[in-house]
């Protein structure tokens, strides 16, 4: 009976760890993808300091999310040819296909409603970074004081990168919160002093440990148990 009740313990304790990590919540961000081929890629430098060439698409999301590996992607293709076939190339500019997509009231913040998926084509000066691109047709933009950018045309009104109710989650690399940044869009750790959980799949180094610390304290007991015996 003893060691029964040892395992049901075991068991029940187990459960309240991955139960834990289940509610771990993400940050509501504009994340930064690049056009590849036919699909999107999560941008792994931030738009800043990337510097597309002619007849790159380049892509924004809002949405949340724990990490790069659950990021909502833009719901529109990455074709360079529906956004700027009808812009011309020209000598001593660039074009450069912006996909800008607000996401689904679902994500949107409190009391806010997501503007309509829109496209643009950018002709920007040949060195131009895909942040002054998205400036040439999506003003206005709102960065914070880490250079975080905020709001895509104004939307979101209010908030920037913030973290929704939930246990800690990873936050993008290089920002106050999390969020696309000036220098980098790639999830790594919280900036605030959370620890990143990885690719956000299962559960996480602290939750493993705490499990391994409940299996062997159960492992000794039933050692014990067996000895008064």
């Amino acid at each position: 009976m003893v060691v029964l009740a040892l395992f049901t313990a075991l068991a029940a304790a187990v459960s309240l760890c991955v139960a834990g990590t289940a509610q771990a919540a993400g940050y509501r961000y504009w994340s930064f993808w690049e056009g590849d081929g036919a699909k999107w890629a999560y941008a792994t430098q931030g738009p800043s300091l990337v510097r597309p060439d002619d007849g790159a698409v380049q892509g924004f999301r809002f949405a949340v999310s724990e990490d790069s590996g659950d990021a909502a992607r833009p719901r529109r293709a990455p074709d360079f040819a529906a956004v700027c076939g009808d812009t011309p190339a020209k000598d001593g500019s660039k074009r450069v296909a912006l996909v800008i997509d607000p996401g689904t009231a679902a994500d949107a913040p409190a009391g806010e409603q997501p503007p309509a998926l829109r496209t643009a084509c950018a002709r920007v000066a040949p060195d131009a970074s895909t942040a002054e691109a998205l400036a040439s047709v999506a003003k206005p933009l709102r960065y914070d004081s880490a250079a975080l950018l905020c709001a895509i045309s104004g939307y979101p009104e209010t908030g920037c990168g913030e973290q929704i109710a939930g246990a800690a989650s990873p936050a993008p690399a290089g920002t106050s919160s999390s969020g696309t940044s000036a220098g980098a869009s790639a999830p790594a750790a919280s900036a605030d002093g959370g620890a990143a959980d990885g690719d956000g799949g299962g559960p996480s180094v602290g939750v493993l440990a705490g499990v391994g610390a409940v299996v062997v304290l159960g492992g000794a007991a039933v050692f014990q148990a067996r000895r008064r015996r």
